[in-house]
């Protein structure tokens, strides 16, 4: 008669007796079964066995001579080795108290003298399956033991990168909340208003509208950072700086194989701004062929990649900007009148600087500390006439001329007092074109002063210098140019900053390219 369960099969054996009939006893009723038999005549030489062949289970006498069953189990539940390997007291028949020692030192059953095979055999397999069940189910509590301690440490590494990401965009706020913003005019005040009223409404689409200059995109990230988002990416695209026959690709994304040249997947804006704010510059740029397609993905949130068949679901806040009168684009069919509705669920109109004069002179202190910050300088004071010029000044550049004249003032002071010498205006373009702009009287030193232009020409020194070598670095930069370090920093992320740079890393080995 042959019983086996599953997992049973080629079991190894190890029957411990001194009587050698009772060794082929049991040997003749086991090895039918196609279980492999290992015996020994007493306890050291099981132990011995035991330690070095790890049967799957043990047949053990209780009395022999020299060492008991007692004592034998003992040590081997007493050894690492031994001690997950399920023993079988072999006693005589109604012997109650030896039945009980033997459960009391690790023993997990028994069999009694005369033997029956058909019993032999039920519990020797009975206890293999139990057996290898058991070891089953400690290998899956190990790997399960391992999973959860691996889902532990991922939860620990979220858990950090999520209070680093709020650190950062606690900073990121701090750079440009509504705290951070420059100006007491009433114009201002009004728009400062709006954003705050705004933030409060995170999937409403904002259309920002305003002059070139006056800070249309300061106001978009204010809007990102002071709302729930704000742990979320903010995607700028400057939409009239999107090539068009690319520009399905670049704001939905593309699968590989989808054109010449997609040589892989590539998610688009959309995409990379899921959970985030997409900020749309210029957005009456936008193609008209393209308007379509984002009026669609504004009203259903899902969109699919060039080249691909499977929608995606994206979750993103649009807010758009624009120096153009979008009336007029819609009334001459350059824009969409369902997307212009779409887009302004609410609106922000930013001043021009020459509505809201009385902020130039704080706009002025601010930039001129900020500069002074990053050149490593001590800020120097605006004089009094200086400052009454630079109110003085219509701003056809608005916020972003008279940054760049402030930055230029403080490079030619050299750090000492900001005073009219050191500003340079320059006037409107004439409305039927003609040449470049001429310099207002009294602004702008005579041209055989070179210093007054280097500014211009260390950034295109940098400019030559990467087209030539592919990438520039700090070093390079003082080399090249024979400045300090802050300087050279200074430029490099000026350069940086507006875009015409691209920084491949940061800290101590940062390098910048061209885009």
């Amino acid at each position: 008669m042959s019983i086996r369960t599953a997992g049973t099969a080629g079991a190894n054996i190890l029957i411990v007796d001194d009587v050698p009939a009772n060794l082929n006893m049991l040997s003749d009723a086991l090895e039918p079964a196609g279980y492999n038999i290992l015996a020994a005549p007493g306890g050291e030489v099981a132990l011995r066995i035991a330690t070095r062949a790890r049967p799957d289970l043990i047949l053990l006498d209780v009395m022999m001579p020299g060492m008991d069953g007692y004592e034998t189990c003992r040590q081997l539940k007493g050894d690492e080795r031994t001690r997950d390997i399920p023993v079988i007291f072999i006693t005589a028949k109604d012997e109650s108290q030896s039945v009980v020692a033997g459960f009391q030192v690790g023993g997990v059953d028994y069999i009694t003298k005369p033997f029956q095979p058909e019993e032999v055999l039920i519990r020797v397999a009975t206890h293999l399956q139990i057996h290898h069940l058991t070891q089953e189910l400690r290998q899956k509590n190990q790997e399960l033991q391992a999973e959860m301690n691996r889902r532990k440490q991922v939860e620990a590494a979220l858990q950090t990168a999520d209070a680093q990401l709020s650190v950062i965009s606690e900073r990121e706020a701090a750079r440009w909340g509504v705290s951070g913003f420059v100006g007491a005019s009433a114009a201002f005040v009004r728009v400062l208003r709006d954003v705050r009223r705004v933030q409060q409404f995170p999937a409403t689409s904002v259309l920002i509208t305003g002059e070139s200059g006056t800070g249309k995109e300061l106001i978009a990230r204010a809007l990102h950072y002071g709302g729930n988002r704000a742990k979320g990416p903010f995607i700028p695209v400057n939409c009239s700086a999107v090539p068009g026959e690319l520009a399905e690709s670049t704001f939905f994304g593309h699968v590989r194989g989808a054109f010449t040249g997609a040589a892989a997947d590539r998610k688009g804006c959309f995409e990379q701004a899921h959970g985030g704010t997409l900020f749309l510059d210029e957005i009456g740029d936008l193609p008209l062929a393209l308007q379509a397609k984002l009026l669609r993905v504004l009203e259903d949130g899902v969109l699919t990649p060039v080249g691909g068949t499977q929608e995606r679901k994206v979750d993103v806040r649009i807010l758009a900007a624009t120096n153009a009168d979008l009336h007029s684009d819609i009334a001459a069919a350059r824009f969409r009148r369902d997307l212009y509705f779409r887009l302004t669920r609410f609106t922000i109109d930013v001043p021009p600087l020459r509505e809201r004069r009385e902020d130039i002179p704080a706009l002025a202190e601010h930039f001129l500390r900020q500069f002074a910050e990053d050149m490593g300088m001590t800020k120097p004071n605006l004089l009094t006439a200086a400052a009454e010029l630079l109110m003085a000044h219509d701003y056809p550049g608005n916020v972003r001329e008279l940054r760049n004249l402030v930055e230029r003032a403080l490079i030619e002071s050299g750090g000492s007092d900001i005073t009219v010498e050191h500003l340079h205006f320059l006037r409107r373009a004439p409305s039927g074109g003609g040449p470049a702009p001429a310099p207002e009287p009294g602004g702008e030193r005579p041209a055989q002063a070179p210093a007054r232009h280097r500014p211009l020409a260390d950034e295109q020194r940098i400019l030559d210098h990467v087209r030539q070598h592919g990438i520039i670095n700090n070093t390079d930069c003082r080399d090249l140019l024979g400045i300090g370090m802050q300087r050279a920093c200074y430029l490099l992320r000026k350069l940086y900053l507006a875009g015409t740079l691209k920084r491949d890393s940061t800290g101590r080995w940062t390098q910048y390219r061209l885009p």
